[in-house]
């Protein structure tokens, strides 16, 4: 019998010292912090970059990266565990090292980087002295759609010449260089050949970073960004030219799954609290759990949550076997998102007018977790892709099993 969820009793010690880390030093961390606007940025600093270094010292830093660049060098089975459970706060995948966009950038940089690339920006993004951002996204074009991508590069001698423009970049203000994706082909062979990587220091002149987009959550920390005649050397070329829509794919398909990893942290978040919350209302003669109303609320809920680890989970098995994850990644990350919304404003629902007010953290959550919905990838192009490859697969076989995770039942 070859199907198991149990963890190894090494990896299932990682997960409880990540569990006591994330409730001994961040939870700690983030009440000391609290308001980022009311404590002075100096001590701000200090209490996350001590987090941080008591992470290194606990050896729970960069769990996704292998041990030579000084990670944990865990799967993408046991990555899930790592972010469920520092997902559930909101500095702990920072103060790990394995927040976005950084990890994805580490895991592009370490399969697409040259040595000398390696050098200069993975090493000390590992070491947690920089920070890095992923430049694609463009307002004038669909963002679901990369081939549209209108910012260009021009070759210039043993240069690059950039222009363009580019939003929703997250960590752009904070970040000391940039994957960038631009055009350099007019006639490829598909579109999908059209554009190249380039890896971009921040500042560079031509780089303008024109504000920080204002959300329904407030400020962002996604910035616009307006290129004008950017130089860049020709040894900045990440991976082979025309290869950028590659790359970035390859990026986005284990960074939308750690997306999930994630959310699922603040979806049972939300669960817990819903739960708690039923236990100690007391309304029209009887507690709120004793409703049937509200428990089928905390039924749904906990059936959504329970298919989103199964999913998240298999599609973490296949990264990690090498498998063709594309399909399964591509349901989790859909299917998750929404239960992600789902789940929280359930719980709003059952806090009533409390859940509603700041007083709790389900609002900001609630306002944070509608983006998931559209971030790396809408739900409409997941399912536009689902839907091909189911009738693909059908097709072929004349099944559509190959297209439902391809597993043995």
């Amino acid at each position: 019998m070859t199907i198991d969820f149990t963890l190894e009793p090494e990896v299932e010690e990682v997960r409880l010292r990540i569990r006591e880390f994330i409730d001994d030093v961040v939870r700690p961390g983030e009440k000391k912090i609290g308001d980022p606007d009311d404590i002075e940025r100096s001590e701000y600093l200090q209490v996350l970059l001590e987090m941080r270094q008591e992470a290194k010292d606990a050896g729970l830093w960069l769990p996704h990266m292998p041990e030579e660049w000084g990670g944990m060098g865990l799967g993408h089975v046991q990555l899930a565990m790592v972010q469920a459970e520092a997902g559930k706060t909101y500095y702990g995948p920072w103060v790990m090292n394995c927040m976005a966009p950084d990890e994805g950038n580490m895991h592009t940089l370490l399969h697409w980087g040259t040595d000398e690339q390696k050098k200069k920006y993975l090493g000390p993004l590992c070491e947690g002295w920089t920070m890095s951002c992923f430049a694609m996204t463009e307002p004038e074009v669909a963002g679901s759609d990369p081939r549209l991508m209108q910012t260009r590069a021009e070759q210039d001698g043993d240069e690059w010449i950039l222009n363009g423009h580019k939003w929703w970049i997250s960590n752009a203000r904070r970040a000391q260089f940039a994957i960038l994706l631009a055009r350099t082909e007019d006639d490829p062979e598909t579109p999908q050949a059209a554009t190249s990587a380039f890896l971009v220091d921040i500042p560079s002149e031509g780089w303008n970073d024109v504000r920080e987009i204002e959300s329904m959550h407030g400020s962002t920390g996604h910035s616009e960004i307006v290129i004008e005649d950017l130089r860049v050397p020709t040894e900045n070329l990440l991976g082979e030219r025309g290869q950028g829509h590659r790359l970035g794919q390859y990026r986005l398909g284990p960074a939308r799954l750690a997306h999930c990893m994630r959310w699922i942290a603040q979806a049972e978040t939300a669960l817990d609290m819903m739960v708690d919350r039923s236990l100690n209302r007391f309304s029209h003669g009887s507690m709120l759990a004793e409703k049937q109303g509200i428990q089928w609320m905390i039924a749904d809920s906990t059936m959504e949550l329970y298919q989103c680890k199964l999913m998240v989970l298999h599609a973490a098995y296949k990264i990690d076997r090498g498998d063709d994850f594309k399909s399964e990644v591509s349901m989790a990350k859909h299917f998750v998102a929404n239960s992600l919304n789902r789940i929280i404003d359930r719980s709003i629902q059952v806090h009533g007018a409390l859940g509603y007010s700041t007083d709790t953290p389900l609002a900001s959550m609630y306002q944070h977790a509608r983006w998931a919905r559209f971030a790396d990838g809408a739900d409409e192009i997941h399912q536009m892709r689902i839907a091909e490859r189911a009738i693909a697969a059908y097709r072929d076989s004349g099944s559509t099993h190959a297209a439902t995770g391809d597993l043995p039942l």
